[in-house]
């Protein structure tokens, strides 16, 4: 992505997503760290090959190739498309303790991720479908 200001403001948030032809729930997502219901994103059950691509700053975040059927009902995958793809903030909201997984690029929430996927990364990064963008290889 060029070196483009991102928005600031919530309105101009809403704004840029509008543009990029988001989803509706895109900026509750990643401004608002919402999360789309189980079984409902569009991401969830796609297998073309390509890189999964951050919805508010077009930053690779995932390669096809490590994304898997968690049965969770969210697109997973087993590692980030590079190690500076992914930041983690620990997460207190609804009395658990979990990581955030935002952009590091531009902060937007994406999901979150757990200890408990297949090898060789034994990670799932439990994404929103509308946090993300597909672009075929």
């Amino acid at each position: 992505m060029p070196n483009i200001p991102l928005p600031q403001t919530d309105s101009e948030w809403r704004e840029w997503l509008r543009v990029r032809n988001a989803e509706p729930l895109a900026f509750e997502v990643t401004r608002k760290a919402a999360t789309e219901r189980p079984f409902t994103g569009k991401y969830e059950t796609h297998w073309e090959p390509g890189q999964y691509k951050c919805i508010c700053c077009d930053a690779v975040l995932f390669d096809s190739d490590t994304k898997f059927d968690a049965g969770c009902g969210w697109p997973s995958f087993y590692r980030a498309a590079n190690e500076n793809a992914i930041a983690q903030r620990v997460d207190h909201g609804h009395g658990m303790r979990r990581v955030e997984s935002v952009c590091a690029q531009c902060g937007a929430h994406l999901g979150h991720v757990f200890e408990d996927g297949p090898e060789p990364t034994g990670l799932r990064y439990c994404m929103n479908s509308a946090s993300l963008n597909f672009e075929k290889k």
